[in-house]
Formats: structure tokens, C-alpha cells, sequence
């Protein structure tokens, strides 16, 4: 075993557990126990992970708290949070004008002109994994179709929470998929198979899980809606949100199109009077600055999984997983639940991946495991964790985009949860043989 694995402590899991008891534990004891209305809401999570940031600074004796600093901006170094940072700025800026010249609305009513009201949440999900699938992101599509969520909930009356699951969903479903996803190309890089080997076998082992997922928002939304009363919509107002969308199924940079998109929403807001001229700096500033929270959060998860990770956190998750693994199906096992945990330690599944990846090719090439095979496992399990904690990014930004509490949402990440349960099925039951 590799002399790092030995360096392992699991102590330094602690802030992640903190963060868990303390913003878990406090909504529920105000929403059920005390009976608070909206109760949680009353814990803010920027305000828990600034706790649990406190945990893993006092941690770690043997780091003086300027070297310590120097771990933290190494870890906010990444690219990875970089660029989620700069997403949500540009969605922000996206979002705040769009929703000021009513692009949201007018979509929406185009969308129930043709599709019934019934099958408006079942939409949302065929279009999110749409989208997510030709960006390559899911913070992207989250980004993108949060404004349409909201204004689906209003004008359908289904609940917001299950319009926002349904996008959020589809969404996990690119993420894992497309081919220009960084957690698929960090799955093929660290197993060392081709990009379309991993996409085929992949899609075989998620596709029931989005059909089933797909039936699920049917049946929960199937006679509700009742009768809506359709507006008028304004195909100039539809416009932008067409752009964004068409330009996300191209495969068009994330950031060059939700800014095409704020311009045409900024022209066509003055253009029909939905604001002035005088306005448009306003409300691009009145979207960018509702991402602060979430972006802020960004921040200091990075730096807490950074702190993880230099005081033996990740080490000793990958050692102890590893340390279980006895047969070719506990091997596959053994995967899928070292890039969970290593997921949960930093909320960023293509880090996952990436640290995940060196030590699950061992155990790959130990067992005779296909590299498609394995690159798929990794690519899903991190992509169901990242989908279901509520301190991920996918889910901050789901609830900093509609005001829902991201704890009310991860009951209704289906998708995640049988996308978890067709992967195990696949290991338990679908020999290796069959996988060629």
C-alpha cells in the first residue's frame, strides 16, 4: 500500500460532520420539534460552514495558521472553483435580466401553449438533461433554467420544490453524460479508456433511472395543475431564453452564452418598456449580487476540503475503502463508494474523480475490472453524491435561485437516487463479461 495511505486520520473529517449535525440537527429540531414555520431557513448555511471552517483551522497542530492559509489558497486555486465562481456571477447577470424584462414568464406561457400544464414538471426534466447533456454542466443548467422553474411554479401551481428537482435532476443527468463534462473527462483520463466507450456504457446503466425518473414527476404531477390560464406571451421576450438554450444544446461556451443572453434580455427589456435604459446596469446588478452567498459558500467549502484534505482526511477515506475490498463486485463496490465519500469531503465530484481516480485504476487493473466499466462508476457515484448533498454546489445554487431550502430539495433528487440503485444493480448483476 502506497506509504501516503498510512498517513490517513480520519479526525479530519470532523468539519464535515460538524457542518452536518449542526445545519441538519438545527432544522429539524426548529421546523419539527419546535415547530417553527420555514424553520429551516432559520440555520444559513454560509454561517454553519463558517463553523465548521473554524473546526478544521483549529485542527491540525502541526500547521501554524499562515501555513494554513497557504492550504486554503492553494485550494481556491483550482480551476474548478474558479470557473463555478465566475457561472454563477454570469448566470446571476443572466438571470436578473431576464427576469426584468419578463423573458421567464413570456417562455413559460409559450411552453404551456403547447404542452399541458400536467406535464410541466416532466418537461422541466426532459429539458434540463437537454441542456446539462450539451453543456457539460450542471451549475450551468441550473443557472439557465431556475428563472424558468420559478415562473412554471407560479403559473402551474405546482410546487416550487419539485419544479426546481425536476431541473436539478435532468441536470445531474448531463453532468455525468456529456461528453464535454469535466467529471467525464476526468473518469476516461484517470482509467484510460475512450470517450464514447464510457458514454455507451454509461448511458445503458442511467437510462432506466431517467425513464423511471421521467415517470415518477408524471404520475406526482398527473391531474394536477388544474386549468391554467395561459397569458399572452411575447415572442421577443422568448428570445433570449431561446438563445440560451439553443446555444446550450450546441454546445456553446457556458459563459459566452449566458452573457449573449443578458444582452438580448437587457435590449429587449427596453426595447418593450419593460425598464428603462437608465435600468440596465440595475437589474444585472440586482442577479449578480443574489449570488453572492452562493459563491461565498463556494469559497469557503473549497477551503474546508482543502483543510480535509492536507490534515489526512481523503487519505484515510481512500484507505479504509480500500482496505474492504475483496472480490471484483466488492472491488466495483468498493469504487463507487470511495468517490461518494471523497464527494461528500469536498463537495466538487470532478475533484472527486481526479483523487479518486489513480487509486481505483489499482484496483481495477488488481481485478480485472474494464476501464469503461470503472471510469462509468466513478463518473455516476460521484454525480448521485453531488446531486443529494446539501452543501453541494448544484443544490446551494437550486435554493440561492428560488429562495427553497436546498435540505427540502434532496428528497426529490429521484434521478440521483436511482441512478445509485441501477449502478448497483448493473455491479451485483450484470457480470464483467456482459459489459463487453
Amino acid at each position: 500500500m502506497d506509504s501516503n495511505l498510512k498517513k490517513g486520520n480520519a479526525a479530519a473529517l470532523l468539519p464535515i460532520i460538524v457542518f452536518l449535525v449542526v445545519y441538519l440537527g438545527c432544522g429539524i429540531l426548529f421546523e419539527y420539534v419546535l415547530k417553527i414555520p420555514q424553520g429551516f431557513y432559520q440555520t444559513p448555511a454560509i454561517v454553519v460552514f463558517l463553523i465548521a471552517l473554524a473546526v478544521a483551522c483549529f485542527q491540525n497542530p502541526k500547521l501554524d495558521f499562515n501555513s494554513k492559509l497557504k492550504v486554503m489558497a492553494h485550494g481556491l486555486a483550482d480551476e474548478n472553483i474558479l470557473t463555478m465562481c465566475l457561472v454563477f456571477l454570469a448566470a446571476g447577470a443572466f438571470s436578473g435580466a431576464i427576469s426584468a424584462a419578463g423573458g421567464a414568464d413570456s417562455t413559460v406561457s409559450l411552453f404551456l401553449t403547447f404542452l399541458p400544464s400536467q406535464c410541466a414538471v416532466a418537461g422541466l426534466f426532459l429539458i434540463a438533461c437537454f441542456v446539462s447533456l450539451s453543456m457539460g454542466t450542471s451549475v450551468g443548467t441550473i443557472s439557465a433554467l431556475a428563472p424558468f422553474a420559478v415562473s412554471m411554479s407560479e403559473a402551474t401551481g405546482f410546487e416550487l420544490v419539485l419544479c426546481i428537482a425536476a431541473v436539478a435532476s435532468g441536470a445531474m443527468f448531463g453532468d455525468n453524460l456529456s461528453m464535454i463534462s469535466d467529471t467525464t473527462i476526468a473518469a476516461v483520463r484517470t482509467q484510460g479508456c475512450a470517450m464514447k466507450d464510457k458514454f455507451r456504457m454509461n448511458f445503458c446503466i442511467v437510462l432506466p433511472a431517467a425513464i423511471v425518473t421521467l415517470i415518477i414527476f408524471l404520475a406526482l404531477t398527473w391531474g394536477g395543475g388544474g386549468q391554467v390560464d395561459v397569458a399572452p406571451f411575447s415572442v421577443w421576450k422568448v428570445l433570449p431564453y431561446l438563445v440560451v438554450l439553443i446555444g446550450a444544446l450546441l454546445g456553446i461556451n457556458v459563459f459566452l452564452i449566458l452573457m449573449v443572453g443578458a444582452v438580448m434580455s437587457l435590449v429587449v427589456g427596453v426595447a418593450t418598456g419593460a425598464f428603462a435604459w437608465t435600468q440596465i446596469f440595475a437589474v444585472m446588478g440586482t442577479g449578480v449580487t443574489s449570488m453572492y452567498d452562493i459563491t461565498v459558500i463556494s469559497i469557503i467549502v473549497s477551503c474546508i476540503g482543502a483543510l480535509v484534505k492536507e490534515h489526512g482526511g481523503i487519505e484515510w477515506l481512500i484507505s479504509f475503502i480500500r482496505s474492504q475490498v475483496k472480490t471484483q463486485k466488492g472491488a466495483q463496490l468498493g469504487i463507487g463508494g470511495l468517490v461518494a465519500a471523497i464527494d461528500v469531503a469536498t463537495a466538487n465530484n470532478t475533484v472527486a474523480i481526479v483523487m479518486a481516480g489513480s487509486i481505483a485504476k489499482e484496483i481495477s487493473d488488481e481485478y480485472d475490472i474494464d476501464p469503461r466499466r470503472t471510469a462509468s462508476l466513478l463518473d455516476i457515484f460521484a454525480s448521485v453524491m453531488q446531486g443529494i448533498i446539501p452543501f453541494g454546489a448544484q443544490l446551494l445554487y437550486a435554493s440561492a435561485g428560488t429562495g427553497v431550502s436546498a435540505v427540502k430539495i434532496v428528497p426529490y433528487m429521484f434521478y440521483c437516487y436511482l441512478m445509485a440503485i441501477c449502478a448497483i444493480v448493473f455491479i451485483l448483476f450484470f457480470s464483467h463479461k456482459s459489459a463487453h
